[in-house]
């Protein structure tokens, strides 16, 4: 038997990404198929010659299976939902992000996953690029010194349809959480406050907020500033966002599609005006898959090895705590406190 005995929960669009790369490893079976309209799981099994029960009710499917992994690939709104039932029946849990779709939710969902001793990592794919990696190392070597400010840039007009087009705050939620882990990433801190204004845009497509700027105060006393809009038709940015981050010794760039650099005060520079600088390039030197095989490549050599993964809901409620303190901040017109 395969030590990894997956059913898949949700067997919509992203679903097929998480099913092909199963079927890549050796050491998972996928056992099941579970999502409300049984038609498409029974699609989904059809699609890759999947000779697998489908369910509509992911209890039923665990305790028929005998899973002890769950693909949570179903809608926000579900996600409690799923991931306690998984945890609750003693299966660990990788899901796609957001963790919930409320604060109130993430916290039910992280007292479960204390009370389980199980695993729940959320899917954070943009970690996962050669790129932010050879930045991130730049920033931790100290290159630039001390970070003090970090600004994310994300424009761009997709016009998705479906369930993103009826959130309230399609851009906070759905994509800033991407955003907003990054910068966790790079920086190597955590959230302590935001201020937050939230709005939707003349010509917008969404019904709810598809537009944002964020301060937020980091751990580290670094501030990180986020602008963004997902109805921004027009010289796009990149789906990494572009990216200045601003040290006591000089500035690291990052356009989200080209190889990061920074310019940093010249050895010896005299004082003057502007000071000197000198060009610093960054190797691709990380040797992982890139966006979701890396991730869940992580998730699964963490699980084999009994430690916990990168992505792991304990990491993870840190970004999702800068989602809702966002949202709420936007609410109330003030700046908000982040406690986790």
């Amino acid at each position: 038997m395969k030590p990894f005995r997956v059913v898949v929960a949700g067997c919509g669009g992203m679903a097929r990404v998480w099913v092909e790369y199963a079927l890549g490893r050796p050491d998972v079976e996928i056992v099941g198929l579970v999502d409300i309209v049984a038609a498409n799981a029974q699609a989904m099994a059809e699609r890759y010659g999947l000779a697998v029960p489908v369910y509509t009710d992911l209890a039923e499917a665990i305790a028929a299976t005998g899973a002890n992994l769950v693909f949570d690939v179903t809608i926000p709104s579900s996600h409690r939902e799923v991931v306690t039932t998984a945890l609750g029946m003693g299966c660990h849990v990788f899901g796609e992000k957001p963790m919930a779709t409320t604060w109130e939710d993430a916290k039910a969902i992280m007292e479960t996953v204390a009370k389980s001793g199980r695993t729940y990592a959320v899917m954070q794919n943009r970690r996962y690029n050669k790129q932010i990696r050879a930045l991130r190392r730049l920033v931790a070597d100290g290159t630039i010194g001390q970070v003090g400010f970090v600004n994310a840039d994300f424009f761009l007009g997709p016009h998705f349809g479906g369930f993103r087009d009826q959130m309230e705050s399609p851009l906070i939620v759905d994509m800033a959480i991407h955003t907003f882990d990054q910068a966790r990433f790079i920086t190597g801190a955590n959230p302590v406050s935001v201020y937050c204004h939230e709005f939707n845009p003349p010509g917008s497509w969404y019904q709810g907020n598809a537009a944002a700027v964020c301060i937020f105060e980091l751990s580290d006393g670094s501030v990180f500033c986020y602008r963004g809009s997902w109805c921004a038709e027009g010289a796009p940015t990149s789906w990494e966002a572009s990216w200045r981050v601003i040290g006591s010794r000089g500035t690291a760039i990052w356009d989200g599609r080209t190889p990061p650099f920074a310019e940093v005060v010249a050895d010896g520079a005299e004082p003057k005006f502007f000071r000197d600088v000198m060009r610093v390039d960054v190797p691709l030197a990380w040797p992982g898959q890139e966006g979701h095989a890396g991730c869940l490549d992580e998730m699964f050599s963490a699980l084999a090895a009994g430690r916990r993964p990168e992505t792991d809901a304990h990491d993870n409620i840190h970004t999702v705590a800068m989602v809702y303190a966002a949202l709420e901040s936007a609410r109330t017109g003030r700046k908000v406190e982040i406690r986790v």
